[in-house]
């Protein structure tokens, strides 16, 4: 027996109605969502603290997730693991066929657009090519895929120029909504240029949303440094020059 089978077996005894576990018995598809996203994060976690022995657990914990869910359909005749399997399999042979078949290609970009045509032939039901992108991707994320689908079909700028220059545009057009002091156009300009300087990552090979993480760990390693050199609640009474020359002192550390 391998041990993805064992896993199999083992969660299908904790849904036995007789003798299972009465926490796992009550779960349903739905219910298992929120725990579901939070393995799913603690995976990306670990990869981003480059903890492999975390990681290691994490993908257990995820790959529970997985079984769960496969689990429940079976019960509910809609489908078994065997048929994920199968499907995912014959989706990776049918979109790879420089791989499987006798198809050229000459680098990793020309890979993601034969993707993304091979896919738009699977999923005819779909009216764009933007059509398949989660809506509860994070905001940086969704920008990012939706640029990369567009770019499948060439809408893309070829060189950085114009992708510098948008963002130029983009950042006088929100320093105009500012003078004018109209909230709604200074909330969409804001988000004009913040699309803009996703589609700058994306075109740096750049993924704007692990880029933005690891500036937010930074800037808590640093100002817990400056909470550091205050006693209790010392620090609200010191001024904004004083936390930042503790500040620039969190740099040099």
């Amino acid at each position: 027996m391998t041990k993805f089978q064992a896993l199999v077996d083992i969660v299908a005894a904790l849904r036995d109605k007789d003798n299972g576990c009465p926490w796992d018995i009550k779960q349903t598809h739905e219910s298992l969502v929120p725990n579901f996203i939070e393995e799913l994060y603690e995976v990306v976690e670990a990869i981003e603290d480059k903890d492999y022995g975390a990681l290691r657990e994490e993908l257990g914990d995820l790959m529970l997730h997985i079984v769960f869910q496969a689990q429940i359909s079976s019960e509910e005749g809609i489908f078994e693991m065997t048929d994920v399997l199968e499907a995912i399999c014959n989706k990776l042979v049918h979109r790879h066929p420089h791989v499987f078949a006798d198809v050229q290609v000459d680098d990793a970009e020309s890979v993601k657009m034969n993707w993304e045509r091979i896919k738009k032939q699977e999923k005819k039901e779909r009216e764009s090519v933007l059509d398949g992108i989660p809506r509860a991707l994070p905001a940086l994320i969704h920008a990012q895929r939706i640029q990369e689908k567009a770019a499948s079909v060439g809408f893309d700028w070829q060189d950085m120029k114009p992708v510098l220059e948008k963002i130029e545009e983009e950042h006088e057009e929100l320093l105009e909504a500012l003078a004018q002091n109209d909230q709604d156009a200074i909330s969409e300009e804001l988000g004009d240029y913040l699309f803009s300087i996703v589609n700058l990552a994306r075109k740096l090979n750049i993924d704007a949303e692990a880029a933005l993480k690891a500036t937010n760990r930074k800037f808590y390693r640093r100002f817990r440094y400056v909470e550091s050199q205050y006693n209790e609640d010392e620090i609200h009474e010191a001024s904004l020059e004083e936390l930042d020359s503790h500040w620039e002192s969190a740099k040099t550390k």
